[in-house]
């Protein structure tokens, strides 16, 4: 069994408001305070959760040093107060970090419980990454 710390639960629980805060600043028209308080609070439980070494060493991959580069500038445009903008360059950073990572993703979700829609995704998905590679 894995054993969680308590930073680690701590970290959990701060990574769910980060995202309850960006999505009701999105839901309230983009609003950039709230938009702002989610991102700080995701990055920080993000880091506790994995710990600082790993979240810099994940972030600073040179191979996703352009979808770094995205995902934290959005995050600073976010900051000064350009919410639209600041989300758009996030959203693009972060499919540009997690692309390898959402074809496992969906096909863990359409072998696990038989969703045909899951299942074909999950094999497009694997069939063009294969031919990226």
């Amino acid at each position: 069994m894995i054993s969680i710390t308590e930073w680690q639960k701590i970290g959990v629980g701060i990574t769910g408001f980060g995202v309850f805060f960006i999505l009701f600043g999105m839901l309230l028209y983009f609003d950039s305070v709230l938009l702002a308080f989610g991102n700080l609070l995701f990055l920080t439980g993000l880091s506790l959760i994995i710990g600082l070494r790993r979240t810099f060493s994940f972030f600073f991959q040179r191979h996703k040093l352009k979808g770094t580069s995205f995902f934290l500038g959005g995050v600073a445009i976010v900051l000064l107060r350009w919410p639209l903008l600041g989300m758009l360059l996030e959203a693009y950073g972060f499919v540009s970090l997690f692309k390898s990572f959402f074809p496992v993703a969906f096909g863990f979700l359409g072998s696990a419980s038989n969703i045909p829609f899951l299942s074909t995704l999950s094999q497009k998905f694997q069939g063009s990454t294969s031919s990226m590679v």
